[in-house]
């Protein structure tokens, strides 16, 4: 029997697609190419647009369909790198390097808004900002304390919000106040998966479904890449995997896949509630984020008539719809009066972490590979790939901070988190319990 919360019609696959869904194209695969880029997200496009540009003929190569993953399927919400920032990075790397990567991560939002505007990709971008919301007291009191270096590195305002007045921002009690940054962006990610797909499109390169490479060989002065529908040989090798990176079925670079740590995320989307509920809920309609270890994100659709809701529902193997009511419990929670909402998609795709909480490009065994945004890569997946492009093409002009830097693992950890997640994941909820009773 379906759940109460679910609507009418209820649909386990993202909303973003009732207005994009990621098209099927031919998967006839060549036997050659000077470059082949295997993952068909925001990372690999960008890259083919790129190296299209300075000329270099490139095929993506995608396991399902162009934009099909993590790329149509977030939440649409565009930061400066702003995970980034609050890295230790001082610490692991001296004042100097973290200035330098800070700068760097912070540079993907403008590198973004000018890719949307010279390409004329029409995916609803505005510049929002976004509401940072503070789940205690001392999380409030931290935020503070970062308040001025974020501005600094973004040269956005940043400003700190009390909880008495909250309700500017958030028409919601159930957090400490927060954090305004100027910085953060919102889009339809299905529409700008799409749009950057039909640009490097555009600009000549070749985009292939429904290939899976299950490996990746030197043989002379280039490579030998095998899929499930055959060989295609090639110059030079880009990986943009990303969460994606580890299958059963066939992984194209286990070193690469050994690195990363692929969290399912998952988001609902609320039947339409109307523009006057929206803005009074979400005024100025920012992005919204809190500070939780099992953070939750939301936003109101780009047509103002609904809102989308993710979060870490789940750290165990769980279907979108089992894990709806407890979205839905988290954003009454937030919004009482939204109880007898219902929910008319649910969705889930993986992100990808890395063990330094840093996004690395590089290169490994002559194979380029571009990875790991801690869940914030709509523009910074967009930028890696431009810069991994210009590394891979000698164009580069200037050392790209986040390359090359050491890009750790754990022993004996190849790729699949799983039997640990339920235990790191009770220990945040823990965490956040404590932190939430001592404020």
């Amino acid at each position: 029997m379906p759940h109460p919360l679910l609507a009418p019609g209820f649909k386990t696959r993202p909303w973003w697609w009732e207005a994009a869904e990621p098209p099927q194209r031919d998967n006839t695969l060549p036997d050659r190419a000077p470059v082949v880029v295997v993952g068909g997200g925001y990372a690999g496009l960008s890259a083919a647009l790129t190296l299209q540009r300075l000329g270099r003929q490139v095929v993506v190569l995608d396991a399902e369909r162009i934009g099909w993953g993590a790329s149509s399927r977030n939440g649409g919400m565009v930061s400066g790198g702003l995970k980034v920032a609050g890295a230790g990075l001082e610490k692991a790397f001296g004042a100097e390097q973290a200035r330098a990567i800070t700068g760097t991560a912070a540079a993907s939002l403008p590198f973004i808004e000018e890719t949307i505007a010279r390409e004329g990709i029409d995916c609803d971008y505005v510049r929002c900002g976004r509401f940072s919301a503070a789940w205690s007291r001392g999380h409030y009191e931290a935020m503070a304390r970062r308040a001025e270096s974020l501005a600094e590195i973004t040269g956005l305002p940043v400003s700190m919000l009390p909880k008495e007045r909250q309700r500017e921002a958030l028409g919601s009690d159930h957090y400490h106040g927060g954090m305004l940054v100027a910085a953060t962006g919102s889009l339809h990610p299905g529409k700008y998966a799409r749009g950057l797909a039909a640009a490097a499109e555009r600009a000549g390169a070749r985009l292939v479904d429904g290939v899976r490479v299950q490996g990746i060989r030197e043989e002379g002065s280039g490579f030998r890449i095998s899929t499930d529908k055959g060989e295609i040989r090639s110059d030079a090798v880009l990986v943009t995997t990303n969460g994606y990176s580890l299958d059963r079925r066939g992984t194209a670079m286990p070193w690469l896949a050994r690195r990363l740590v692929p969290l399912n995320s998952y988001i609902i989307a609320t039947e339409e509630l109307g523009e006057p509920v929206i803005d009074r809920l979400f005024p100025g309609r920012r992005m919204i984020s809190d500070s939780k270890r099992v953070l939750n994100y939301f936003r109101p659709s780009p047509d103002g008539k609904r809102i989308l809701w993710g979060g870490r529902a789940s750290f165990r193997a769980a279907t979108a719809e089992d894990t709806a009511p407890a979205l839905h419990g988290y954003m009454t929670a937030c919004f009482p009066e939204l109880k007898d909402v219902k929910i008319t998609h649910a969705w889930t795709g993986y992100v990808a972490f890395t063990f330094d909480h840093l996004p690395h490009i590089g290169v490994e065994r002559g194979i380029h590979y571009a990875a790991g945004c801690q869940g914030s890569g709509v523009a910074m997946a967009t930028w890696l790939g431009h810069n991994v492009a210009l590394k891979l093409a000698g164009a580069a002009n200037q050392r790209f901070a986040l390359d090359g830097l050491p890009f750790p693992t754990r022993p004996f950890y190849a790729g699949n988190p799983n039997w640990v997640l339920p235990f790191i994941g009770g220990w945040y909820r823990l965490r956040d319990r404590i932190d939430r009773i001592a404020a």
